[in-house]
């Protein structure tokens, strides 16, 4: 391995070790107060938009902080990172086809009875039967908070980890696989039942297939659409 090649990798270990850290303290700090926030983000006393802008602020720092941090450290573009024209229908599409599965899944399984874009957000139901203009505002916010830096945290930490560990067969994607698992963990989606054990796969598959369609296509767009119009939406 050559110096460059070495040098490069030391940074991108690094960067993980930022971005690890700045999410697992904030982790922390959520589950220490879990109940508070819950009581905050539903406090109809406080107005709508403060509670949204303050949740997604907290959204932000788990899943955004600390990329943009590594970003603006290391002076990357969005660009760098695949949010780029070229191939991006490509993205869109195979990266919807990562989540038919979950989908499938979700509408055996009767856990599905609608669809709205962030409809597991705790004030999204307030924010669309209120004032449409602030409505507007709240849904953005929350767009940007659990839809772009959600599903682009995943595509800049799959691809360092694919800096660290590189391999030649594309479908052996570590990067893809460590945020699969990841997720599933965050989320708490270890099951011992038959159906948790499929919902698991189901989400594994999604996440994976998202990052390796990421990999493959050079573009991140479709990572973000996922998570706007599909990942909290059912």
């Amino acid at each position: 391995m050559d110096k460059t090649a070495l040098l490069q990798k030391r940074k991108t270990l690094i960067d993980l070790i930022v971005i690890c850290v700045i999410t697992m303290i904030v982790l922390g700090i959520f589950i220490t107060i879990q109940d508070t926030v819950e009581i905050f983000a539903r406090d109809t006393g406080v107005h709508i938009l403060l509670r949204t802008a303050v949740m997604a602020l907290m959204q932000f720092c788990t899943a955004g902080l600390g990329i943009m941090l590594v970003m603006l450290i290391r002076e990357e573009s969005f660009i760098s990172y695949g949010l780029r024209k070229a191939n991006m229908l490509k993205s869109l599409v195979f990266c919807t086809l990562a989540f038919v599965p979950n989908i499938i899944f979700g509408l055996a399984a009767e856990q599905i009875d609608s669809y709205l874009p962030f409809q597991n957000v705790w004030m999204t139901s307030e924010l669309r039967s209120g004032n449409f203009a602030i409505g507007a505002a709240g849904y953005l916010i929350i767009a940007v908070a659990w839809g772009f830096f959600e599903g682009f945290n995943y595509a800049v930490i799959c691809e360092k980890i694919n800096i660290l560990l590189p391999v030649k067969n594309k479908w052996l994607n570590w990067g893809a696989i460590i945020c699969g698992v990841m997720c599933i963990l965050i989320h708490g989606m270890i099951g011992v039942t038959p159906e948790n054990i499929i919902e698991m796969l189901t989400v594994f598959f999604a996440i994976y297939g998202m990052l390796v369609t990421k990999t493959v296509t050079g573009n991140a767009w479709g990572c973000i659409f996922v998570f706007v119009f599909l990942r909290n939406a059912f």
